[in-house]
This record gives C-alpha cells, sequence and structure tokens, in this order.
C-alpha cells in the first residue's frame, strides 16, 4: 500500500480520488484550506496553503495535485506546483498533476486545444494556467523525477450532471478521446478510479494520460 498526499483534497477531483484510494487500503492524507463536508473513513485531513506543503508531503510515495487556478488560486499553479515537483524529486515521490481536457489535442501532431483563440472565455484563463503547468514539467521538471499530468473529458467536474459510476474507462495519450456520439465525459467515481489505478500500476512516466469514456 502506499502513502498517498491530496493537495486540495477536498475538493470535486481531490476528494473522490482520496475515497477511492482509501477503500483500497492505501494511507491517504488531504491537504487543504478548509475542513471536508463529508469526511471519508481513514484519511488524515491537515487544513493549510498548498504554498506550504512540506508537512503533508513528507514521506509520501505519491503526491497527487488537485488545485483547480480559479478564485485565489489563480495565478498560483506555477509557483506551488514548482514546489511539489522539488519535494517530491528530493524524495523520489511520484508527482501525478490533475490538469484540464484543453491540454489535450485534436489530432496527433496538432496543437493543443488550450494554445488556440477559440476557447471559452470563461475556461481561458483557467485552462491556459493548466497547460503552462505541464509545459512547465515537460520544459523544467527536475531530473529523475517520476511525473504524471492526467486530463480528464471535456465534460467533468462539480458542474457536470451526476451520472451512476460505469467502473469502467478509455485511456489515451495527448489526443483527445470521444465517443460514438462526439462526447468527451467522464463521472467523478470512474475518473477517480482510472487516477488510483494509474498510480497502482503507472502506465506513463514524464508524460500526458488522458481518461474518458
Amino acid at each position: 500500500m502506499a502513502d498517498i498526499t491530496i493537495i486540495g483534497g477536498t475538493g470535486f477531483t481531490g476528494s473522490h480520488i482520496a475515497a477511492e484510494a482509501a477503500s483500497r487500503g492505501h494511507r491517504v492524507t488531504s491537504l487543504s484550506r478548509s475542513e471536508p463536508a463529508e469526511p471519508v473513513e481513514g484519511v488524515r485531513y491537515l487544513t493549510g496553503s498548498a504554498d506550504e506543503p512540506d508537512q503533508a508531503v513528507a514521506g509520501a510515495d505519491v503526491i497527487v495535485a488537485t488545485v483547480s487556478p480559479r478564485g485565489d488560486s489563480a495565478g498560483t499553479l506555477g509557483h506551488r506546483y514548482g514546489r511539489l515537483a522539488e519535494l517530491a524529486a528530493a524524495s523520489g515521490a511520484r508527482l501525478v498533476v490533475i490538469g484540464g481536457f484543453s491540454s489535450l489535442r485534436p489530432a496527433p501532431g496538432a496543437p493543443r486545444f488550450a494554445e488556440g483563440d477559440d476557447l471559452p472565455p470563461e475556461f481561458a484563463d483557467e485552462a491556459r494556467e493548466l497547460n503552462a503547468v505541464l509545459d512547465a514539467l515537460i520544459a523544467d521538471a527536475p531530473e529523475g523525477l517520476d511525473w504524471v499530468f492526467v486530463s480528464p473529458a471535456a465534460t467533468y467536474g462539480a458542474y457536470a450532471a451526476p451520472t451512476e459510476p460505469r467502473g469502467a474507462y478509455r485511456v489515451g495519450d495527448d489526443v483527445a478521446l470521444f465517443d460514438a456520439d462526439g462526447s468527451s465525459f467522464i463521472g467523478g467515481e470512474d475518473f477517480a478510479q482510472a487516477v488510483v489505478d494509474e498510480i497502482e500500476t503507472p502506465s506513463r512516466s514524464r508524460a500526458q494520460v488522458h481518461f474518458a469514456y
């Protein structure tokens, strides 16, 4: 079993990953600014800033970064995730960064969605900040750091209509996956399953991975 620290472990993505990892017997620590509304049994909750993650990540085998660049966190991810990369590299932990759909490409070799000019204005800043995190990992990650950047489907998150878990998902690299109807979707439980599966059985290192139905 692994020691997993989730930065932002009480948000939509972080809480689902915490629940999935704890249900499999992993030792889970969450660092977030507030206590959870519904604590997950077996998860150790710490309150504090992502700017000071040292205590929370000490001894972790895996660090999962799930902070969304919105509200007070907008514009902070470059610094925060750079620090997490340094800590993970120093300790030998794996760094799992939850990114966005817009860091995917519509076709092999095409520019990423976040690099285009047609992003919805309400998502553009967030998409570009997450994409900058990926660029920084590719260009500047410490040598030897085992990192993976995870992109969910286009329709994913607390705003999406809840659905029953399917217990299945598809895996891609940096090209967006769509279903037969042209939709790109994944639910919170199945995305968490995919992330914890990737933690338990790594399929990528220093690369991007994409999960969708």
